[in-house]
């Protein structure tokens, strides 16, 4: 779950600090983004763009329109909550990072990859996400924990689902699913005090190869993002390999961010994906846990929210993907603790 916070850093899920410069999906936006002295950058871009209008023009999918959403589901009183269920405000953000019981903090991500492969299972068209937040729901419930995100700032369900243009936070509803949409699944669960976090970008029937393109992608900036933290590895190296990732490959990096994760669910450090200097920990400490969690898309960063406040989608209506691990640091490298 993302963690959205504002220069202040007041907490949601899904940081996003304004970016200087953005990437508007038009050619005459092209000059203001830096290239890096790389000339086949903008070629790049310029046919992700074409790409995009074309993906636009013969879309076979109705832009997303918010369906009805069913009442919030019950949690049995046994379960443990976390605290912020008591209230309708966004949490802030801890301003300290914290070294988590490792054996509780796996249960709980073990546990969340386990429910995520089986909501990517329910992924088919005519399914409403409303039915997957359900399934995912009793799934949480039968297993002894608690749905993150129900309750979390006012958040009205226990799964996020977001689907094409939704870059993130997509609140489930009587939508269906169509033949050709990918949809993002974010599981949280809070499990014996601990929190584990974790989404993937699932396709639904026949999907375009542009859009299967982005999502694999998106998938290779997370697994490259990983496979650089280690103990007394600079934060700043994550942004740098996942944004020239993208960039390689003609995408854009939307400017939101990661957090760290244990018994609260989002917490410093936060992880940016773009090449920046703005971290007050340097380095990585063995110990750790946080996730990473980029959002490419094919055409612009700008973003709309909906009238609920959670539910964002891409300015220009063009598809996002977004893959999400909770890892632990260690002396050698980096742990994926949500695995099935």
């Amino acid at each position: 779950m993302l963690s959205m916070v504002s220069q202040s850093r007041p907490l949601f899920h899904g940081d996003r600090l304004k970016p200087t410069r953005y990437f508007a999906g038009t050619l005459t936006n092209f000059p203001s983004f830096p290239l890096s002295g790389k000339k086949n950058i903008c070629s790049l871009r310029i046919k992700r763009i074409r790409e995009l209008q074309n993906i636009l023009e013969i879309r076979r999918n109705q832009p997303l329109v918010c369906g009805r959403v069913s009442p919030r589901l019950h949690v049995p009183d046994h379960i443990p909550k976390p605290l912020y269920v008591e209230y309708t405000e966004l949490p802030k953000i801890p301003s300290e990072f914290e070294i988590p019981d490792i054996v509780k903090m796996k249960a709980a991500c073990e546990l969340a990859a386990r429910v995520l492969e089986y909501a990517g299972t329910l992924v088919r068209p005519f399914v409403t996400t409303d039915e997957i937040d359900k399934a995912v729901h009793n799934m949480i419930i039968e297993s002894g924990a608690y749905p993150s995100p129900l309750g979390y700032g006012g958040f009205p369900k226990s799964v996020c689902t977001s689907v094409n243009e939704c870059m993130f936070h997509g609140i489930p509803d009587s939508r269906q699913l169509q033949n050709g949409d990918i949809i993002n699944i974010d599981v949280a669960v809070y499990l014996d005090g601990y929190h584990g976090d974790t989404s993937k970008t699932f396709l639904c029937g026949d999907v375009n190869e542009s859009l299967v393109q982005l999502v694999k992608v998106t998938e290779e900036c997370l697994e490259r993002g990983i496979s650089v933290c280690k103990d007394g590895v600079s934060f700043e190296k994550i942004g740098k390999t996942i944004s020239e990732h993208a960039e390689k490959f003609g995408y854009n990096i939307e400017r939101f961010i990661g957090h760290g994760v244990g018994t609260v669910l989002h917490s410093e450090p936060l992880i940016y994906y773009h090449q920046n200097h703005d971290y007050k920990l340097e380095h990585m400490i063995e110990g750790q846990t946080f996730t990473l969690e980029p959002i490419l898309t094919i055409g612009t960063t700008e973003f709309v929210s909906w009238p609920d406040k959670w539910t964002i989608l891409t300015a220009d209506g063009g598809p996002a993907a977004q893959f999400e691990h909770t890892i632990l640091i260690t002396k050698t490298g980096a742990e994926i603790l949500t695995t099935p």
